[in-house]
């Protein structure tokens, strides 16, 4: 049996604002049937999805490819309690 290890959050900062603004956090959008469909950046902590390393991974990825003005922000993964 396989352990997927849940317990990460992506966070995002704008580089250009530093510690003024609060960090946006990733809610990652899935299809009815699981499939990755992308990622939103949303103020409530709590609110945003708990993910694996991988799946981390995939939303930042993600959101430097689609995302406008992907380059302004800093965009990492932390523990959950960071």
């Amino acid at each position: 049996m396989e352990n997927n290890d849940q317990r990460y959050l992506v966070q995002q900062n704008k580089i250009s604002e530093g510690d003024k603004k609060p960090p946006v956090f990733a809610k990652v959008m899935r299809s009815k049937e699981g499939v990755f469909e992308g990622v939103s950046f949303i103020k409530n902590k709590d609110k945003a999805t708990v993910m694996t390393i991988a799946q981390a991974e995939e939303a930042i990825a993600w959101a430097k490819k689609k995302k406008p003005g992907a380059q302004e922000y800093e965009t990492r993964i932390i523990c959950l309690g960071q």
